[in-house]
């Protein structure tokens, strides 16, 4: 599956959020979630082109066999874009998590086979017929690499956001 992604220095942000709901800042605590986010947002939309642009290839027909377009209207991997999602939390478990949102995906989609695309093997029924297999192969652990290339960074900018709302407090 792919990994979701979280930042959190728990007991930082635990104990930020406590000074923040003493001292009534709303306007820190929001800025503080706003910056977050952006520090996420990056990594969301390079997981967003990195599943649009992703390749997949297949076996390809044997001679004399039929082939045709797809049943469904829906692109894939625009649809698996489009389900990425980033939530900032500041309560009882705070930070940072870009995810897929299932219920965003089409309900013809499983995760699984989103699951099954970051492994870089895709098998499934041949336009719905459980009789007939095809496999397809992608380029494996795009979600993965994507995520540590981005890790360093974000725990930076989430480090850098605490120290200031902290500075900010005192």
């Amino acid at each position: 599956m792919p990994q979701n992604i979280r930042v959190i220095g728990t007991g930082q942000l635990l104990e930020l959020q406590a000074r923040l709901r003493r001292a009534g800042h709303e306007n820190i605590r929001s800025s503080m979630q706003r910056r977050i986010r952006r520090a996420a947002e990056p990594l969301r939309n390079d997981l967003q082109s990195g599943i649009r642009s992703l390749r997949i290839s297949s076996q390809g027909r044997a001679a004399g066999k039929r082939g045709g377009r797809s049943p469904t209207t829906r692109p894939l991997r625009a649809s698996i874009a489009q389900a990425i999602r980033i939530s900032v939390r500041t309560g009882g478990n705070p930070g940072a998590k870009v995810w897929l949102d299932r219920s965003r995906l089409p309900d013809d989609i499983p995760l699984g086979l989103v699951n099954r695309i970051n492994d870089g093997r895709i098998r499934h029924p041949v336009f719905g017929n459980r009789r007939r297999w095809a496999q397809q192969n992608a380029t494996p652990l795009w979600w993965d690499k994507t995520v540590r290339a981005h890790q360093p960074r974000i725990t930076r900018e989430v480090a850098r956001v605490v120290d200031d709302v902290r500075r900010r407090l005192e």
